[in-house]
Parts: C-alpha cells; sequence; structure tokens
C-alpha cells in the first residue's frame, strides 16, 4: 500500500513544491516512467504558484473537465475507536494504458492506494486526483480530509475497447445492435447480429484486437523487466513470470437475429444394368455291369437349366446349355432434409448390423464386441447462408450396400467358418455455392465389374471345335450409374395462425350424408354485420 500526502497551507514556497513533486514520485509504483513524473511535477507546481514564462511556441491544450467524485453511501463504525466518518465513492473505471482526472467534493490531505501496480495515482492538488491505469485488475483508494474523514474510491482497470469500437463502426457500419464489455482481462460480446457471417466476421475482429494488445501487454512487460534484471545483484535474472501480462480473451455472446433455415431436397437415382451370358456342354455316359455302375464325365460342368438334352435307357445323356439375362433396376430416392444455417444435418434410408470384433482386455482375456455398422442412402450437408441470399452448401452423399461376397474367418478352436459381410460403398464430398431453388448434380459414380468363368474337362476342352462339347462359359457384366440431385431452399416458419387444408372441412349432416349423398357438409352462413347509417343529406 502506496502512502502520498500534501501539506494543508495553501501557500508554499517552490522549493517545497519541488521536495513534495519528488516524494511523490518517489512514491510511485514501480516502472513509472520519469518523464511521466517531470509532467506530473509541472502539474503540481502551476497548480499552487504562477510558473515562469518559456519562450518558443505557444501550445494551447484542449480544455478537459475533470469528473466530479460523488459520494455514494457513508459506512457507519460500530465499535471502533478511530475518530472521522467513512464514506464510499462510486466506482471508477479506466482503460489499461490511459489516465484519467478526478475532482474531489472536499479537500484532501493524504491518500492511500491499494495496489500500485494496478494504478497510479497521484494528488495533484487537495481537490484533483490524477488516475493512470497500469494493468488489468481492480484495486481500491482511500482519501482522507483534514477531519480524518474518509472516503473509499473502487477502481476497476479493464481492456480498451475504443479501437475495436471503431473498427467495428466502420467495417460492419450496418450491425448497430453490437455490445463490446469487458470483465478483467476478457472482451464480452453480446447483440444481435443478422447472420452467422457476421457473427464471425465480428469474432475474427475481436481476436485480432486481443493478439495485438497481447503483443503490446508482452512487449510493455519485458520493457518493465529489464531494468530489474539490470539491478539486480551479481547480475541475476528477474523471477520467472514477473513481465508477462495475462493474455486477453473473448467470449462470444452474440445472437442471431433470424436464424436462417434451409430446406435440402436431394434426388437418389441409381441406375444398374446387368448383361448374363452363357453357353455349355456336357456329355455324360454310364454303364451297369452287375452290381456296379460306371459314369463317365458326370456332373462335370454346372447344373444350370439345360436348352437341349438328350438321354438313352442305358444312362447316356447329352446337355447343350445356352442363355442370356438382362437385368434393369431403377432405385430412387428422395429425402428432404431441414437444418439451420451452420448446424449440420443428416439422413439415412437403410439399415445397420452389428459386426463381431475380438479384442483382448487388460488380463489377456479375449473378448467380443459388437461394432455398429450402417448402410443404405445416407446425407451429410451443413448450409450457411450468405449475404445477397447465397447458400454456401458442404454436401456429403453415400451409398452403400451389402456385398453378396463376405469375408471368412476362423478361430482357434473353432471347426467351422464364420463369414463376416463386406460393403459396397459409393460417396461424394464437395462445396458449392448456389442460390435459393437452385440445383446441382454429383454424378460420374460409375461401377462396372467384369466377370468371365470357363469349365472344361481338361485336354479335351482345348481341343479346336470338338472341345466345345467338353467346356462351359460364362460371361457376366454389370454396370451402374448413381447420380445426386441435390436443391436447397430458404424456408421461414410458419405463423401460428397458419391454416390447414382439413381446417375447413365440416362433417355432413345425417340427412346430407344419406339422403344428399354428400361427403362434405355445408358451411354456416357467415353474419352479416350491419350497415352503418347513411349521412343523409338535407332537401330544400
Amino acid at each position: 500500500m502506496s502512502t502520498f500526502c500534501i501539506g494543508e497551507k495553501p501557500a508554499v514556497s517552490r522549493m517545497a513544491i519541488a521536495v513534495a513533486g519528488m516524494i511523490v514520485t518517489a512514491s510511485l509504483a514501480h516502472g513509472q516512467v520519469a518523464g511521466e513524473a517531470g509532467v506530473l511535477a509541472t502539474k503540481n507546481n502551476q497548480a499552487n504558484a504562477a510558473s515562469k514564462p518559456v519562450k518558443g511556441a505557444a501550445v494551447k491544450p484542449a480544455a478537459v473537465k475533470p469528473a466530479d467524485l460523488k459520494i455514494q453511501s457513508p459506512i457507519t463504525r460500530s465499535g471502533s475507536s478511530m475518530t472521522g466518518n467513512v464514506e464510499l465513492a462510486p466506482q471508477i473505471n479506466l482503460s489499461e494504458g490511459k489516465s484519467t482526472l478526478m475532482r474531489l467534493p472536499h479537500p484532501a490531505s493524504r491518500m492511500s492506494v491499494g495496489d500500485a501496480s494496478i494504478a497510479d495515482v497521484i494528488l495533484l492538488n487537495p481537490s484533483e486526483v490524477y488516475m493512470l491505469g497500469k494493468s488489468v485488475g481492480s484495486t481500491n483508494l482511500i482519501l482522507w480530509n483534514k477531519n480524518n474523514d474518509a472516503t473509499i474510491v473502487d477502481i476497476s482497470v479493464g481492456i480498451d475497447t475504443v479501437a475495436l469500437h471503431g473498427r467495428l463502426a466502420e467495417l460492419l457500419a450496418s450491425e448497430k445492435d453490437i455490445k463490446i464489455t469487458t470483465a478483467a482481462d476478457t472482451i464480452i460480446l453480446s447483440g444481435t447480429v443478422s447472420d452467422v457471417v457476421k457473427a464471425d466476421q465480428v469474432l475474427a475482429l475481436a481476436n485480432a484486437y486481443v493478439q495485438r494488445s497481447a503483443r503490446g501487454a508482452q512487449a510493455r512487460g519485458a520493457g518493465a523487466a529489464a531494468p530489474a534484471a539490470g539491478a539486480a545483484p551479481g547480475g541475476a535474472a528477474p523471477a520467472a513470470g514477473g513481465g508477462q501480462a495475462n493474455v486477453p480473451k473473448v467470449v462470444n455472446m452474440l445472437s442471431i437475429a433470424a436464424p436462417q433455415q434451409v430446406m435440402l431436397e436431394v434426388k437418389v437415382a441409381e441406375v444398374s444394368k446387368t448383361l448374363v451370358d452363357q453357353l455349355g456342354a456336357s456329355i455324360g455316359a454310364s454303364k451297369t455291369r452287375g452290381s456296379w455302375t460306371y459314369t463317365l464325365l458326370s456332373n462335370l460342368l454346372s447344373g444350370n437349366p439345360s436348352l437341349v438334352d438328350g438321354f438313352k435307357t442305358n444312362g447316356n445323356f447329352a446337355t447343350l446349355d445356352a442363355q442370356k439375362r438382362d437385368g434393369l433396376v431403377k432405385v430412387l430416392a428422395e429425402p428432404t432434409i431441414m437444418a439451420i444455417s451452420g448446424q449440420e444435418a443428416s439422413f439415412l434410408a437403410g439399415g445397420k448390423i452389428f459386426i463381431p470384433i475380438s479384442q483382448t482386455n487388460n488380463g489377456g482375456t479375449p473378448t467380443i464386441t459388437l461394432e455398429e455398422k450402417e448402410f443404405g442412402v445416407a446425407v451429410k450437408f451443413t448450409p450457411t447462408v450468405l449475404e445477397g441470399g447465397r447458400i454456401n452448401l458442404k454436401v456429403a452423399p453415400e451409398v452403400s450396400d451389402l456385398n453378396k461376397e463376405g469375408v471368412g474367418i476362423t478361430a482357434t478352436g473353432v471347426s467351422t467358418t464364420a463369414i463376416l459381410p463386406s460393403f459396397t460403398t459409393r460417396r461424394a464430398t464437395t462445396t458449392v455455392q448456389l442460390y435459393d431453388g437452385q440445383s446441382f448434380a454429383i454424378g460420374g459414380l460409375i461401377k462396372n465389374n467384369v466377370t468371365a468363368n470357363i469349365k472344361a474337362f481338361p485336354l479335351l476342352g482345348e481341343v479346336p471345335v470338338l472341345g466345345a462339347l467338353f467346356r462351359s462359359s460364362d460371361f457376366q457384366t454389370d454396370r451402374s450409374e448413381l447420380v445426386f440431385i441435390i436443391t436447397p431452399h430458404l424456408v421461414k416458419p410458419l405463423p401460428p395462425d397458419y391454416k390447414l387444408p382439413t381446417d375447413a372441412y365440416i362433417q355432413p349432416s345425417r340427412a346430407e350424408f344419406f339422403l344428399g349423398g354428400k361427403m362434405e357438409g355445408s358451411a354456416p352462413p357467415e353474419e352479416m354485420m350491419p350497415a352503418q347509417p347513411a349521412t343523409g343529406f338535407e332537401l330544400k
């Protein structure tokens, strides 16, 4: 705690004033610069005695009226032997690095500052006090008059946001409801902005301002720590963290005036075409002799349906198989999703399965857990409404289905083979900008599978021409194409008194239903309001 006193005699000599100025300067908080103390001492001399004229250009400073200190409430002492009254004054808010003047209601003879590292306080004369915010925080000031009456003043030093106010007013002139307040080393953004983009811009400007303030505070802390390091005995370094300043933070409490909602219409179309060509021949012979039956080339090739068959009573046969299959599949899904601007929405039309996964716990015992896997038509999108009705859209559509062929696994001590399902997945991720009602398509997701199988008898199936009787050929082509057509719409909520189509329905009476055959009743006639009387005219 630092205490400053000033004499009660109004007329003092210049030397006494100079000595008092030196005492005041020596009692300032650590880090007070000599230039500032000299200026304050000059002001003190000018307040008590006339200054000598100085040659040179005359400088006319702007007149600033000091703020008056108003007493808020007295504090009653109980059981205290001290004399004098204690009064509480309103809190004074200062910005870091800025100063102010305060005019006292009663002349003060001495004062005391709680924490000189938070604010510098100088008693210029018995009726005026100079205050300078040094660092973010809070402290208090006690002033005594000659009757030993005390006045307590709370001082709060916060971040200076004047530059941030000016920058926001310059760059975002249309946003009139943005409020900036401070709490210790934190900037609080509140109020209402028009859309999410404006909120992001305000937050970005505040963060840039905070980073600049943090660099300035670190530079001031380093400058204050350098003299202390030079003054340390034996060249010892200053204590760690002595020159560091608190880094300001930003708390975003902005709200959107009317959160814009986006409805997304998604059309998923998949066309799959399958072509199968198959040609094969099968020849077999059998002979029964006694209790034995002998066969040749029996069930050599596939057992698909045959085109031409020939059998003899002795068991000999010849089969010719030839077929062609074409398949066309059309899959169409039209999900509709809604989301608030800046929020993610998703849609899934399909199902889910659980896949067993082997794990080992901490005790080394193997355990089986189930992992959930979704499949089907899924869409995830994040809309952001920009200025002029433009919509920034991040879309991630996906189509997955179960594969016909799974993955076989075996486990130790288990004789059977487990088949785990596999998936065929096609997905796309893109970001576009478009207006309300415009559409864009995501295509080119083409899958083309070609499968060819040949079954033949060794050597005989390789003989030219005749080898066709001993082999079977299977050729299959699968081709599918997937297309996404996406259309965003800006939507607004319905009013509370919105009328539904069923509101006008009137249930028919029994007479109207049975005798008149009406499915809907008649509306009662509207009550006519009586007409206003005519003003009339005067006959002459």
